[in-house]
């Protein structure tokens, strides 16, 4: 049957969920710096489910996410802790591969707030880089415009690490990006990539944009979050995750159901975003090798 690459799930949801602390703007970043050592753990409970790569922590790690948390000084020391968690996991579970997390800059889901190319090129170059060293690839996460895909490709390709593109589609409309454009628009730039994912939208709009991408002949997959919708509270100013609450009918069984359509499709990078947890990788890994796939 067919290789199939099995990520991780949603590392900042989980890190709430396991902290108990109130959520802040900074998300997992925040419970990382209280809490050391969780992200390590996060991160082997995905190993041990059958996941085969580990994304770093790294998300929210930007300057203008830290910028009035009292943690702008610690941006390098950041990036370190996050890859330094992921690399114990690895080292404790004896294989698999460490995937640099960038996310978007401003917030995720608004791509009105991306900046100019000469200014987000050489802050999407800066995260890179600080992960690089000690990374196997670069996954650029929940890319939310055409504009976005192309400076975050650029500041990635200041490396000579693989680079993959996660686009994140309307949750309604997944032949859409969030910003409108048509995910077609987008082709162009995601050509550049070494793989084209679909990150961080409802596992029916995954369904919808895998086969616009699978026309790049790269590898291509996807890795949906499993929230009810998008709030509009989510969408102000430096929000916080307890505006969004998790679909109470995607649980492991119903998830890992859209994961092998994808697979049918022809996806062979799958994984879980927002609210997908360990028991949903363990629930997909075992689907995967029932059907005859081999998890690398």
């Amino acid at each position: 049957m067919t290789r199939i690459t099995l990520l991780d799930g949603g590392m900042g949801q989980e890190l709430v969920h396991r902290a108990g602390d109130r959520p802040t703007p900074l998300w997992s970043t925040q419970v990382m710096a209280d809490h050391p050592g969780m992200v390590q753990g996060v991160h082997a409970d995905f190993f041990a489910a059958g996941a085969t790569i580990a994304t770093t922590n790294s998300y929210a790690i930007h300057h203008d996410r830290l910028d009035g948390t009292g943690m702008e000084a610690r941006f390098g020391a950041l990036h370190a802790m996050a890859v330094a968690e992921a690399q114990a996991a690895r080292k404790a579970h004896g294989s698999g591969r460490i995937a640099g997390g960038i996310g978007p800059l401003g917030a995720s889901y608004r791509p009105d707030l991306h900046p100019a190319p000469d200014v987000a090129v050489p802050l999407f170059a800066e995260v890179a880089q600080a992960l690089a060293a000690d990374c196997d690839l670069l996954i650029l996460e929940t890319v939310a415009s055409v504009a976005h895909a192309q400076d975050a490709m650029a500041g990635a390709r200041t490396t000579d690490l693989p680079v993959w593109l996660s686009l994140t589609v309307s949750d309604t409309d997944g032949t859409h990006l969030r910003s409108g454009e048509p995910l077609s628009d987008a082709l162009d730039v995601a050509s550049t990539a070494d793989a084209v994912l679909i990150n961080c939208s409802a596992p029916e709009a995954v369904t919808q944009a895998l086969p616009i991408i699978a026309g790049l002949s790269k590898p291509f997959g996807g890795y949906a979050n499993a929230f009810e919708q998008i709030t509009e509270d989510f969408l102000k100013e430096k929000p916080t995750v307890d505006a969004l609450t998790a679909r109470r009918d995607m649980g492991p069984r119903a998830y890992a159901g859209y994961v092998l359509e994808w697979v049918g499709l022809g996806a062979t990078i799958v994984g879980g975003c927002c609210e997908v947890s360990p028991a949903h990788i363990a629930e997909i890994a075992h689907r995967l090798k029932a059907a005859g796939h081999t998890i690398v």
